[in-house]
């Protein structure tokens, strides 16, 4: 994002708008961290703000401040389209091509109001009028924050936009441990606790909310754990039917793939999720080094995301979409053994 567009950025937001905040389809910590925190700190600068998701997120996103005035597209249609339809900006944050936000493709498609992006994720389309975008970054939060300081405005950060923030950074960054995590992202953090941020009691609020249910899940998930050790390749499966016996709610897979990859010599793992009502198998992936699942869904899987993470799909049966992937495992066995 050029000087100048953020020059106009600060023009167009000198006077009071109308204006649509939209995070990616089953949003994540850092879609609703972000697009929350970025809604609190329009309101302070005297904008018409609302948040619109395409659907439900996770029970332990929504303790959050300023959850409850999320709508969701999926339940409130025809309000959410009157919404976006009127509105004189659109922020995306967290996505890069609006196929990403499900059902509200084509009305975001269609909407004349100017865009702005904000995303880490790789190779964005070409729909935003000011584009900020850059792989590097920690998180889509990080990047709101980066945002409000080009606009001058760090010192409007309260404890509740700090708050927001602060949940998309641990959350996408594996509470700080992954490689994405810099020293920026530290001082960053740093300054969102000197904000007020309670970063212990964030912690608790969004890992340890555990059911009985979600730990049971969890068994069944581990028990059908599987090694490729030729391939240093782990998966999971989740069937449907497991998913029911174990009344399953959003959000209860949520980080069950990073098992697989904390395996000793494992540097993939998969994990491969039924979603009968869709019709699909959700996958998700993980890597360490070099290896991009990123470039493996693109390739095979209509998915992408960052080079260590990323996530898929596949309209085939659960017993084909795993023939399919160690299929094609063969064929990255350098790549994975020479990391």
């Amino acid at each position: 994002m050029t000087k100048e567009d953020i020059t106009s950025i600060k023009q167009l937001l000198s006077t009071k708008k109308k204006i649509v905040i939209v995070p990616h389809k089953n949003p994540d910590g850092d879609a609703i961290g972000s697009t929350l925190g970025l809604y609190h700190f329009l309101l302070k600068n005297n904008q018409d703000v609302q948040v619109i998701s395409p659907n439900d997120y996770p029970h332990f996103l929504k303790w959050i401040p300023g959850e409850n005035t999320i709508l969701k597209h999926d339940t409130d249609t025809d309000n959410c389209n009157a919404l976006i339809n009127n509105a004189d900006i659109i922020f995306t944050l967290d996505f890069n091509a609006f196929h990403r936000t499900g059902n509200m493709e084509s009305v975001l498609a269609n909407s004349s109001a100017l865009k702005i992006m904000i995303d880490h994720h790789q190779a964005p389309d070409d729909y935003a009028t000011y584009t900020f975008s850059d792989v590097s970054m920690s998180s889509t939060c990080e990047m709101v924050y980066h945002f409000i300081a080009m606009l001058d405005q760090t010192k409007n950060i309260d404890q509740t936009i700090a708050t927001c923030l602060y949940v998309g950074i641990m959350t996408d960054t594996g509470s700080f441990r992954f490689r994405s995590t810099t020293s920026t992202t530290h001082r960053i953090i740093a300054e969102l606790i000197d904000k007020g941020a309670d970063n212990n009691a964030i912690h608790n609020n969004v890992y340890d909310t555990n059911s009985y249910n979600r730990l049971q899940l969890l068994g069944c998930a581990l028990s059908n754990l599987k090694i490729i050790p030729e391939s240093r390749t782990a998966y999971i499966t989740l069937t449907q039917n497991e998913l029911n016996k174990f009344d399953y709610k959003k959000g209860d897979t949520e980080g069950v793939v990073n098992y697989a990859l904390s395996l000793n010599n494992i540097i993939f793992a998969a994990i491969f999720i039924e979603d009968r009502q869709e019709g699909i198998i959700k996958i998700s992936l993980r890597s360490k080094g070099t290896f991009s699942v990123n470039e493996f869904s693109r390739s095979h899987f209509n998915g992408g995301g960052h080079n260590n993470a990323a996530g898929g799909r596949s309209e085939l049966s659960m017993r084909k979409t795993i023939e399919k992937f160690i299929g094609i495992l063969p064929s990255y066995n350098k790549a994975l053994n020479n990391d």
